[in-house]
């Protein structure tokens, strides 16, 4: 695995995936936000930004802009991992807006509208009011971002929010399981090998 490989989406809530835009998911650290590519990339994937937004973006871009604002996302990652790791598995309290305050700076910076839409539906077209944004500069790749936490940490409850217990593992994730009891990323990747290392420690124990 990785940076051109797809990124990893098992935090069951965006803002998670962000942070798990960096990530040792087998043996190796992969950081799909390396570089301005990998930011465009990752949005994509994402679904956070359209595919013409971001080819038009990339069009107008200086030469090293992307990769500056790729920088700045990463700084916001690491700002709210720090975030998440302090407060994660116990409900997030009101004393700890002051903290969100870089979080509330960006949020400053949109230039988000909304206008009037037709949306076909199985009974016909109807109208609806659909959330726009402009997008002035390569920075604004950022506030959609930005929106993804701002309502994570404001519908999350921070009690369900875990770190996958393998023993390489980054992942966080938000733990929506019925008694709460998931452990792992995926179990693909980290519960199998968990299973796999206890089935060989059995083995050699007998």
């Amino acid at each position: 695995m990785d940076k051109h490989s797809p990124a990893l989406f098992l935090g069951d809530a965006l803002a998670l995936d962000f942070l798990n835009s960096v990530a040792t998911p087998v043996d190796t650290p992969v950081d799909w936000i390396e570089d301005g590519q990998g930011l465009l990339r990752w949005l994509e994937q994402a679904g956070l930004v359209s595919r013409e937004t971001l080819e038009s973006l990339q069009a107008q871009a200086l030469p090293g802009e992307l990769d500056k604002v790729a920088d700045q996302a990463r700084n916001l990652r690491e700002w709210f991992r720090a975030f998440v790791r302090a407060h994660k598995g116990k409900p997030l309290k009101p004393e700890a807006l002051a903290e969100l305050e870089p979080l509330n700076r960006l949020l400053e910076r949109d230039e988000g509208f909304g206008r009037v839409v037709t949306r076909r539906t199985e009974a016909g077209e109807i109208f609806d009011f659909q959330p726009m944004r402009k997008w002035r500069s390569p920075e604004a790749l950022l506030l959609p971002v930005g929106e993804a936490i701002g309502r994570f940490v404001c519908t999350e409850d921070f009690s369900n929010v875990k770190a996958c217990e393998g023993p390489v593992c980054t992942l966080l994730f938000a733990d929506h399981t019925r008694g709460h009891r998931r452990r792992w990323c995926s179990m693909a990747m980290c519960g199998n090998r968990a299973k796999q290392a206890a089935h060989r420690d059995r083995v050699r124990q007998a």
